[in-house]
């Protein structure tokens, strides 16, 4: 039985392929078109996994798309209705694009099947859709090592849906609660990356990196004015102070007067009204959610908790939910914003459809996220080749040995290994890596190689083994979805002088003997590398561990602002010319960017469209 996961049309499209019940598959379109966030039909990533799974077009029994369009355009309608005249500019824009494409994906989606895949196939009796937030549960459940577990989804919004509790048993899962639009913390939280100067679908993380330069001041007018939050977690937006149920913005100018002025314009000065205004969005975030969790473990009583949506992002409100020992395990999914929905799609379908019984693994079914492409020796070494790079083939000792002794002489490498990672975060397979012990890599990394904010802090990634000795965690976080403090051992105490600096001053003290990937709170984003799911990264990190006694290393995403994550060597080799980049490592070969062509070096970072 080979299912076809879909989710596309509003942001991060993707693909994946279940082939009686194991995930053989997934990647986002962006990754192939080189177009962030990209939304369209995800016809490349279709196309990927059907190869990766050594299948044609006529071996795919079902299409599952991730929701469901007519009941989004009844929850459309419907607030557009609720809101008259209010919404009325909106609807006269929006409704044409419904009536004309949105209103009949069924349509559409066959269509593009047939366009992109082959017409002599009959997809449209094979074509079905689930529902939004139970494609994001059972992109949780089925996946996880539980064989029972509460569900919690939380996203701007599905169909009506905003958050979600689901229940999960064996190969069954049914949702139990919901709250409805407009009241949404996923839509809460972007409206605060809207007033900050970010990109609402693409900011919101930086909204959370900034958070801990600031002090969350305004939690009171929100909790005053913006949101009423119950004690089981749920809560209650006042919409006088948003556009986005109707609107074609965000918030509105009562919003404004509220915080006291109009939106930060991009790219210009961060202030500390902005810090200020991300600590304190990120602490009633953390509120919701431990609320929502600490109702969930009373209510249902289940021991186990399964994260998805895009709020599961969330890695510092995670950190603390782990932190409060309500569950004995959570597992979060690494795709778990809309990308995730074709897994989910996919999954409900062969277990809740078909009603097909579902194993379970140690650790969880996702293969370490690592089920994008993959490229032989042969392939890199043509593609490079033919891209006119100048490398060298090495053993695999050679390579790991290499790449670790230029970590140590404090360059940034390129480390392109294996299968791409799915979902937001680089794990090793297509990576940027450094020192963690240098005290300037954060800056320079960030300014040099990714052309991004300076304030953008840098993930950790660490033997699984060790991470108890540098952390304040004992437990798996190989999808870098979680924030733990770096141990007292390793901290280095703050002067008088230095406790007193505010805002970005923050950012050039020295907190720990990894001052590259710890944030100004003392924090990281850490991902734990485990032997089993990405050999070839745990020997490196081991063997830089055996150069320094340092078992961690920066990893950030093979990418600058604004690019998706590269997925094959033509890409890998690109990006490297086109920043500070000073080694690649692709499969087993090895580039130096001083045996290159100048001829080939380009501005790279005027390449991509701002995050």
């Amino acid at each position: 039985m080979n299912i076809l996961g879909i989710s596309a049309y509003y942001h991060d499209s993707a693909a994946c392929l279940v082939s009686n019940g194991e995930l053989i598959a997934a990647a986002q379109e962006e990754r192939f078109t080189r177009k962030k966030h990209d939304a369209g039909f995800p016809a490349y990533a279709a196309r990927y996994c059907l190869r990766a799974g050594g299948l044609s077009p006529g071996d795919v029994d079902y299409v599952i798309f991730y929701d469901k369009p007519f009941s989004k355009f009844e929850r459309i309608f419907e607030s557009y209705l609720a809101f008259v005249p209010a919404g009325f500019k909106s609807f006269a824009m929006s409704m044409p694009v419904w009536l004309k494409d949105k209103l009949f994906q069924r349509r559409m989606i066959t269509e593009a099947l047939n366009e992109q895949l082959g017409s002599d196939h009959d997809w449209s009796s094979r074509l079905r859709f689930s529902e939004h937030h139970l494609s994001h549960a059972a992109s949780a459940f089925f996946p996880s090592p539980f064989d029972e577990a509460a569900v919690l989804t939380m996203d701007g919004v599905g169909e009506w849906a905003t958050t979600s509790l689901a229940i999960g048993r064996g190969n069954e899962l049914s949702v139990h609660k919901e709250i409805h639009f407009p009241h949404s913390l996923g839509l809460l939280y972007s409206a605060f990356t809207y007033y900050a100067g970010f990109k609402v679908n693409s900011g919101e993380y930086k909204l959370m990196g900034l958070a801990p330069y600031g002090e969350p001041k305004y939690v009171h007018l929100i909790r005053e004015h913006l949101i009423n939050i119950k004690e089981d977690g749920s809560f209650h937006l006042d919409m006088s102070f948003f556009d986005y149920g109707t609107g074609l913005r965000m918030i509105n100018s009562r919003f404004e007067r509220l915080f006291g002025g109009p939106p930060r314009r991009p790219e210009s000065e961060l202030t500390q009204r902005e810090m200020d205004l991300a600590a304190s969005i990120q602490a009633i975030t953390e509120e919701v959610v431990l609320k929502l969790a600490k109702g969930i473990r009373a209510t249902t009583g289940q021991r186990n908790l399964c994260l998805a949506g895009g709020v599961a992002l969330n890695c510092v409100a995670n950190g603390k939910l782990l932190r409060e020992k309500l569950f004995d395990d959570i597992w979060i999914q690494p795709a778990a914003g809309d990308a995730g929905g074709a897994v989910g799609a996919a999954l409900a379908a062969y277990h809740l459809m078909l009603d097909k019984p579902r194993s379970i693994r140690s650790g969880d079914s996702m293969n370490g996220a690592y089920l994008g492409p993959e490229f032989s020796q042969r392939e890199i070494e043509e593609s490079l080749g033919k891209a006119g790079a100048v490398f060298t083939t090495e053993s695999d000792e050679a390579l790991i040995d290499g790449v670790a002794h230029a970590l140590v002489d404090g360059k940034a490498v390129g480390w392109m290994q294996g299968r791409m990672e799915f979902g937001p975060r680089a794990l090793g397979g297509r990576s940027i890596i450094a020192d963690p012990r240098s005290p300037i890599v954060q800056k320079q990394l960030n300014l040099k190689v990714k052309y991004r904010e300076s304030f953008r802090p840098f993930a950790p990634s660490i033997l699984r083994e060790d991470v108890s000795q540098w952390f304040h965690l004992d437990s798996d976080s190989p999808y870098m979805l979680l924030v733990a403090d770096v141990t007292s051992t390793k901290q280095l105490p703050m002067s008088e002088e230095q406790k007193q600096l505010f805002g970005i001053d923050k950012l050039n003290v020295m907190r720990s003997e990894i001052p590259a990937v710890t944030h100004v709170d003392y924090s990281a984003r850490v991902q734990t590398v485990h032997k089993t799911t990405n050999p070839r990264f745990h020997r490196l990190i081991s063997r830089f561990k055996e150069l320094t006694g340092c078992p961690v290393v920066v990893n950030t995403s093979f990418n600058v602002r604004g690019e998706p994550i590269v997925c094959n060597p033509e890409d890998a080799f690109r990006c490297f010319m086109g920043t500070e980049i000073e080694l690649l490592a692709v499969g087993n070969s090895l580039l130096r960017k001083e045996d290159q062509s100048r001829a080939l070096m380009k501005d790279y970072c005027a390449f991509y469209e701002l995050d």
